[in-house]
């Protein structure tokens, strides 16, 4: 196997957003299927939504891939978390954010199967933190916020 450090990245990376996984719903799984009104759903209206929690993740992948492409630029104006939704709740826009996570975890993917092994122990300009842990970073955030959006889900059902 060419670069077994980065095949073991690859892996972290989908079984943490759109492959099958031991550990339970993964970020792409915990998303299938909610229409924009559930995932607009605050448990308070000082709380994040499910939306918004998908747009924060797609933003974090970008941010590891920029560290990587440095030419990479993040479609939406702003940073970290995007107030959605924006006026009334509309499928279009929540598929249309949706996409957008799908994208950049499709180019998050391609910039790391392109790495070697040697190169994960770099430390990008900008960053305090090497190749290898911004991916396992990112796979695991994918995780942490997988959990959570199953939580929220449950919480909107009153269970």
């Amino acid at each position: 196997m060419d670069n077994p450090r980065v095949q073991l990245l690859l892996r972290a990376l989908d079984t943490g957003y759109d492959h099958k996984s031991w550990h339970g719903t993964i970020l792409r799984g915990s998303l299938r299927g909610m229409s924009a009104e559930e995932a607009a759903w605050r448990p308070r209206p000082d709380r994040h939504n499910v939306w918004e929690l998908a747009l924060h993740a797609a933003y974090w992948k970008y941010s590891v891939l920029h560290r990587l492409r440095r030419e990479v630029r993040f479609p939406l104006k702003g940073s970290n978390w995007f107030p959605r939704p924006e006026g009334e709740i509309d499928e279009q826009a929540w598929k249309a954010d949706l996409r957008i996570l799908g994208e950049i975890h499709r180019d998050l993917r391609a910039a790391v199967t392109a790495l070697r092994d040697q190169d994960l122990d770099a430390v990008p300009e900008g960053s305090k933190t090497t190749v290898q842990d911004l991916v396992l970073g990112a796979a695991y955030h994918d995780i942490y916020h997988a959990g959570q959006i199953q939580l929220l889900k449950r919480l909107r059902e009153g269970r």
